[in-house]
């Protein structure tokens, strides 16, 4: 893994399993700042996302993937559905030439840009995820960074496509703040 993307996946992908294993039982259904997902429905999203990885790092389009991962595919255990999810996407990440593209629902693009996305997802989300389950909002200074560079150059495209809510107006300098009313979250 050379990308930053790339490289910073990893642990990414551990913080927002920490997060997962830190939800108290009793929070599942509390909302969270993604206003049509509980905890429990943004914890399926991921997981879904996760499941399809290694699909597209081998070449696949989501059309060939089809609807194997749509509804509920944590079932009675959002936490060991994440696990799973998780250690499947990163062997995939792990084990993929990364000078490929992968087939998205906007067009092939390169490796690199999915891992951007990927990371991005992961860290907006464990904010997401830590709001809505009364966890600590603190997120990785690297990845926010990263992401914050991406989201920049690629906020209109995605607004354009209805994938994320109009950004929040801020004044705030912090980067975490930035990025997160950047991509509709107001903090």
């Amino acid at each position: 893994m050379t990308n930053s993307a790339l490289h910073l996946i990893p642990d990414a992908i551990d913080r927002f399993g920490a997060r997962v294993h830190a939800v108290d039982g009793h929070r599942w259904n509390d909302p969270t700042p993604c206003t049509e997902w509980t905890v429990r429905d943004l914890v399926n999203h991921l997981v879904g996302e996760h499941l399809w990885v290694p699909h597209l790092l081998a070449g696949a389009s989501l059309d060939q993937v089809g609807d194997r991962y749509d509804g509920d595919v944590v079932g009675a255990d959002p936490v060991r559905a994440w696990n799973e999810a998780a250690e499947r996407s990163l062997a995939a990440w792990k084990s993929t030439d990364l000078s490929g593209t992968a087939r998205l629902p906007f067009g092939e693009a390169p490796l690199t840009v999915y891992a951007d996305q990927i990371l991005l997802d992961l860290t907006v989300h464990e904010w997401d995820l830590a709001r809505g389950s009364g966890q600590p909002e603190s997120l990785d200074p690297t990845a926010v960074d990263y992401s914050l560079a991406y989201a920049r150059a690629n906020a209109e495209r995605a607004a354009g496509l209805g994938i994320i809510a109009p950004p929040v107006p801020t004044t705030s300098t912090d980067p975490a703040v930035q990025l997160l009313s950047l991509l509709g979250r107001a903090v």
